[in-house]
């Protein structure tokens, strides 16, 4: 193509100016590729319809407040309500989704962008919905999986057959590891139309800062410092972490926890650790905007990730780009990012004891942050964008051919 390519990215897993940190990796992937000058994309980011902004009602008035339309980074992005049922928002919400949305993408088209292919994130229910889009529109589709969106939500079976239209429609599918894309294969979807792009890591945020002084700066202490970060839900494993923690201090006294994030479980995980007697090593930080995350990965000397399901977990890159080594659940694809070289170890079962294990195993042949950097500098962005070009350029030329 003589101009660039234009892409639609369609997800409700996009950053807003109230609500920054949601979804802030799809915003990542869109912005590296963005840097290689040939592409144009713009955004149409749905939000659920809530009629209230005051603050006791949380996360929902942030999204009353989400402006119909905003600038992000240079992107324009349109955040169309949809109305998110009782009971039955789960089965309804594909439908509901497209609906709502497809006025926002109209629009695009009569100010002038007709777009060439529709990149959708995060396959129930912002797939599906792209797919009744993309045949409304006549455009063709591709959809990255992330996640729980094909580790959990198929368990149900009218959203796990509605995927599995959608997959069966979609003119690709992205998986940031190979365990997702196994999951359609495992459909029925040909294997042409899957492709493995897994996220990098933004080399220049997170690098090795000293850590002496981030643990002086930040009001650190512990020998070990372990790290654990993520919303405060049960599915990122603060809780295990937290367990392993009286295992630890019986052969490392000064050994503290500080766990990073906000959410649902705060209070219940400070009571368990009051209950195990540890509250005393545990530190609960709260939330950390992404750009500063670095200073605490430099602090530590290892990350923890306990998660019961990951696609792709970002923090894990980004802890050892900060020259930090990791411990992690064998889980989906994380294996495919801490492997032997990295220097970091895999641990199951999710029990504190085998957690405990995992981090003694990394203390006592722990290898150099320079070490571990270098194992992280493999996962620029360049070869993700690089492979996204590729497809985007075969879908649009595709569709011209067709036209």
């Amino acid at each position: 193509m003589s101009r660039p390519i234009r892409t639609l990215l369609f997800s409700t897993l996009f950053p807003s100016s109230t609500r920054p940190v949601h979804g802030i990796f799809v915003e990542t992937r869109l912005r590296e590729l963005l840097k290689s000058g040939a592409v144009q994309t713009k955004v149409v980011a749905p939000v659920p319809w809530f009629p209230f902004r005051h603050p006791r009602f949380g996360d929902y008035a942030r999204m009353a407040a989400t402006p119909e339309r905003e600038t992000r980074h240079g992107i324009e992005v349109l955040h169309p309500r949809y109305p998110l049922l009782p009971k039955v928002g789960m089965s309804t919400a594909p439908l509901l989704l497209a609906l709502a949305a497809l006025p926002a993408v109209r629009k695009l088209q009569a100010e002038g962008f007709d777009f060439d292919v529709i990149d959708a994130h995060y396959y129930y229910p912002d797939g599906v919905a792209a797919a009744m889009l993309a045949r409304w529109v006549g455009k063709p589709l591709s959809i990255t999986a992330r996640g729980t969106d094909l580790n959990l939500i198929p368990a149900h079976a009218l959203p796990r057959a509605m995927m599995r239209w959608a997959a069966q429609r979609a003119d690709a599918s992205i998986g940031v590891c190979a365990a997702l894309m196994d999951v359609l294969r495992g459909w029925g979807i040909d294997g042409k139309r899957l492709h493995v792009m897994r996220n990098g890591v933004d080399l220049e945020r997170f690098r090795p800062l000293p850590q002496a002084q981030m643990r002086a700066e930040l009001g650190l202490q512990g020998a070990p410092l372990l790290l654990s970060v993520g919303h405060l839900v049960e599915r990122k494993g603060h809780h295990v972490a937290i367990d392993a923690m009286p295992t630890l201090l019986a052969t490392h006294a000064q050994a503290r926890l500080v766990i990073v994030g906000d959410g649902v479980e705060r209070e219940r995980l400070k009571a368990q650790a009051r209950t195990l007697g540890v509250h005393d090593s545990v530190t609960f930080a709260g939330g950390v905007p992404n750009e500063q995350l670095l200073r605490w990965y430099s602090a530590a000397d290892a990350l923890i990730l306990a998660s019961s399901r990951e696609g792709w977990a970002n923090v894990l890159l980004e802890a050892m780009a900060c020259g930090t080594p990791v411990v992690a659940t064998r889980i989906w694809g994380t294996p495919e990012v801490v492997t032997p070289e990295s220097g970091g170890v895999l641990f199951e079962p999710r029990e504190g004891c085998a957690l405990a294990a995992a981090v003694q195993q990394l203390l006592r042949a722990a290898p150099s942050r320079e070490q571990v950097r270098r194992y992280a500098e493999g996962f620029s962005w360049q070869q993700t964008t690089q492979a996204q070009l590729d497809l985007f350029r075969r879908l649009s030329q595709a569709d011209v051919a067709c036209a």
